[in-house]
Formats: C-alpha cells, structure tokens, sequence
C-alpha cells in the first residue's frame, strides 16, 4: 500500500515538473532568432528616446525580468540586452510609469498595446501607423498568458 502511494506521489510529481519546465522551456525552444547587432543598430537610429530595461524592477523576480537599452524610434521599439524566456510577451505603450502587476493592471485600460515580442536576445518592434510615441512615457512587456509584469522602461 505504501509503496503504490509513493510510486504514484512521485511520478505525478515528475509529471508536474515536465510540464513546467516544458512551459519555460518551449518559448526558448521556438523563438525566432533575435536581430543581430547590426539590425538593431540601424532600427535604433535617430532614436527621440532612450531608456533601459532594469532587472531590479519592482515587479520582476528571478523568472521574469529584463535588461539593456530600450531605443524608442517614430517607426520601431528597439532593445538591445535580455529577457527572460517565456510565452505570449507583449509590448505596451503606457502614459505613466509602471514597475510591477499592480500598477500595470491598474492602468491597463489606458495602455495601447503595440505588438507581440517573438525573441528574448533583443527585439524591434513595429510601432503601428498612426501611433505617436510622443504621447507616451513609458513601455512595458507583459506576459499575456500568465498575466505576468516582465519589465518596464520609462522613456520621458
């Protein structure tokens, strides 16, 4: 008897660690490669805004977190650095500054969200037409699925 529970008790844990690390692992796994240094060099030309990604946000941790230059063009959202992996991230334009879930839920509402982020060495994002970036202080990425703060970046 005790040894049918034991026998069950760790293999369902195993099966619940694969899962997991099947979650975090997948992302990496099937991202697309991140821009090479030389496409990020010509998107971020002619930057009106520079900021950057800090691992110390408030609301980043050990799983969910960024780092580097964030380069805010008319056309495109350019970083230079990290994220940590992970699925469904999405980029936002803020008019106030966020460093964690409460506040980005909070005001949520008034945040356009501009595009999805595939790679996690670096992205350039599109800004759509229409979108004035001046309008905006701040960016941040968001991990839709989990409804998870990743990092943010107050730009003016």
């Amino acid at each position: 008897m005790f040894r049918r529970l034991f026998l069950t008790v760790t293999h369902l844990g195993m099966l619940a660690l694969g899962f997991a690390l099947g979650i975090y692992f997948l992302p990496i796994l099937t991202a697309p490669p991140s821009p090479d240094g030389s496409e990020i060099e010509a998107q971020a030309a002619g930057a009106l805004f520079v900021a950057s990604f800090d691992r110390d946000r408030q609301g980043s941790d050990f799983l969910h977190w960024g780092e580097g230059q964030l380069s805010v063009t008319e056309r495109a959202i350019v970083h230079e650095g990290k994220l940590a992996p992970g699925p469904d991230y999405k980029l936002y334009l803020m008019t106030q500054f966020v460093e964690d879930e409460a506040g980005f839920e909070a005001a949520r509402a008034e945040a356009l969200q501009i595009g999805d982020i595939k790679s996690f060495g670096g992205f350039v994002v599109p800004v759509p037409d229409g979108v004035d970036v001046r309008q905006y202080s701040t960016v941040v990425v968001w991990c839709e699925s989990f409804g998870e703060f990743i990092t943010s970046a107050q730009y003016q």
